[in-house]
């Protein structure tokens, strides 16, 4: 089969070499010769390669012997350090056990040095004091590793350097030291200023407080400032005021104090209540200052009112009932009946003008609460279409849209209670003048009767 495609092969080839040369015919004795010369060609160059592979065979040979030696040489090797290993491994075992006896109770004292220098690292981190020592942290975070390692006693120096760095700690907590450096103010500016470290508390800084970053080692300016009855102490340290003053400290070294910072004011809140919130606001003012302006107009009146009482013989025109007396005087020729009537409707014409605006003020306490219910609700809309777009996940994001629309409920009730109490005050004293005038009309009725009578 072999010699069947080799003899296929060199046909190709010939018939390749014959194609080449256009003048020349293909017949069977030129295939024939074709072939015949193919076999010689390959013959040769099987003779030259089996030389070279002769050639190569001794190289070759000599390779493998040199890999063989190699592979010898290094499972020797690997049998020797076997065995070293096996005995490092014994004598480790019995070094670890003479440690150990040797050590006794003193592994507890590795553990306990570990955690404490680990602990006050961790709690020297944040601390304020961080400003003052910077260096103690290298040495904790070193001594803690150490002695998690637990291959070597500690020095009694550096024992005694971690109780002196506790030590240090609670001292400094109860000192106010004041010095010179690098803040960051709201601008973003880096300015030169006299700090106030108070304690491990609060850091101020031109009556403002001042916020530690600990992974910066930087002194930023709060955005804002807390309300100004947090600012008394700061404010005192600045003005170097040698008495005694109140200073609120931070418990929890700065959190209180940012919280409070990103509470709103009084302004914002009451911006939060958008344009229902001001419109309340616009109503309760002018709620106010009407039940304001009733009440002192009813008390001129009542005044006048007062006065003409000690002189009913000459009514005055500048008081209801001076205008009614007047009246009286000018219907004394009627009879009875008549005059009755006519007095009734001399108090009718002087009751609206003592009770004008009451009714405005009593709408205005009742409007005041709905449109703060309205503008919850509104809030409430607002808050949910934001829960359906960025979910539940976050429960700052619900409580502060409740408590947006809150304000308006506060502002609503806030307008309404004090008009409510207004509106009772002025409408007492309308009430109690309007008795009056009835009282003096019917007084001057029976007068008149009893006048009649006599006749």
């Amino acid at each position: 089969m072999r010699i069947f495609f080799t003899g296929l092969l060199l046909i190709a080839t010939a018939f390749g070499a014959s194609a080449q040369q256009t003048s020349e015919t293909l017949t069977l004795d030129g295939l024939l010769e074709a072939v015949r010369e193919g076999r010689v060609i390959e013959k040769k160059e099987n003779t030259q390669r089996l030389k070279r592979f002769r050639q190569e065979e001794s190289s070759r040979q000599e390779m493998l012997d040199n890999i063989i030696t190699e592979q010898t040489r290094q499972e020797t090797l690997s049998k020797q350090q076997e065995t070293e290993f096996d005995v490092n491994e014994e004598e480790i075992a019995e070094l670890e056990e003479k440690l150990g006896e040797r050590m006794g109770s003193l592994k507890e004292l590795f553990g306990v040095l570990q955690q404490v220098a680990s602990d006050s690292q961790a709690q020297f981190h944040g601390s304020l004091t961080q400003l003052d020592y910077p260096e103690r942290n290298t040495f904790l975070v070193d001594f803690a590793g150490r002695m998690g390692q637990a291959n070597r006693l500690p020095a009694l120096a550096e024992i005694e350097k971690v109780w002196f760095e506790l030590q240090q700690e609670m001292v400094e907590s109860g000192r106010i030291v004041t010095s010179t450096r690098n803040i960051i103010d709201r601008s973003g500016q880096e300015v030169e200023a006299q700090v106030t470290r108070v304690g491990l508390f609060n850091v101020v800084a031109d009556g403002k407080y001042l916020q530690y970053i600990p992974e910066t080692g930087r002194l930023v300016e709060f955005a804002r400032q807390p309300d100004s009855r947090y600012l008394q102490g700061p404010k005192a340290l600045a003005a170097n005021d040698s008495g005694a003053f109140v200073f609120a400290i931070d418990p929890v070294r700065g959190q209180l104090l940012a919280i409070l910072t990103q509470a709103p004011n009084l302004s914002e809140r009451i911006g939060q209540g958008g344009v229902i919130g001001y419109i309340i606001i616009g109503l309760g003012i002018f709620g106010v200052l009407l039940a304001v302006s009733r009440f002192v107009i009813l008390m001129l009146e009542s005044q006048r009112i007062r006065k003409q009482l000690g002189e009913l013989s000459s009514p005055r025109d500048d008081n209801a009932l001076g205008r009614i007396l007047l009246a009286y005087k000018s219907l004394t020729r009627l009879n009875v009946e008549t005059l009755e009537l006519k007095m009734g409707e001399s108090v009718l014409k002087e009751v609206p003008r003592i009770t004008r605006y009451l009714s405005l003020l009593k709408i205005i306490a009742a409007v005041a609460p709905l449109l703060g219910l309205l503008g919850t609700v509104t809030g409430m809309i607002v808050t949910f279409q934001a829960i359906t777009l960025f979910g539940a996940g976050d429960p700052r994001l619900m409580a502060g849209g409740i408590s947006q629309a809150l304000i308006t409920t506060v502002l609503g009730l806030s307008v309404a209670i004090p008009v409510l109490l207004l509106h009772n005050v002025v409408q007492s004293r309308a009430r109690s003048i309007t008795d009056i005038l009835q009282h003096e009309a019917v007084a001057v009725v029976a007068h008149q009767a009893e006048q009649a009578q006599q006749q």
